[in-house]
């Protein structure tokens, strides 16, 4: 089976998304697992802040990278750096806001 786990700050926007189409018969056959995870789950703080300006200056928020980090290696089982991963058979994808 191929997992997929979603992190993102709008887990609700996912929801529904994946029960159409060929994803939904891949999903209804088990070959597929997909979950979408909130990112705040991963924070420390009473406000649960995942984002913080950019350094220098400039438009838009960048995300904290502790709390990535911190899911990443909570959802993979694994330290979270690359050799590890590696050896677990297991992948991480970064997207950039344009996908």
């Amino acid at each position: 089976m191929l997992r997929f786990d979603i992190i993102t700050i709008f887990p609700e926007f996912f929801r529904g998304v994946f029960d159409f189409g060929i994803v939904r018969r891949a999903r209804a056959a088990g070959l597929v697992e997909i979950a979408a995870h909130d990112l705040r789950g991963w924070t420390h703080d009473r406000h649960k802040v995942v984002d913080d300006r950019p350094f220098g200056g400039g438009d838009g928020m960048v995300l904290k990278p502790e709390p990535i980090f911190e899911a990443v290696e909570s959802l993979t089982g694994t330290a979270g750096d690359a050799r590890s991963l590696r050896e677990a058979g297991k992948r991480v994808v970064l997207l950039s806001p344009q996908g």
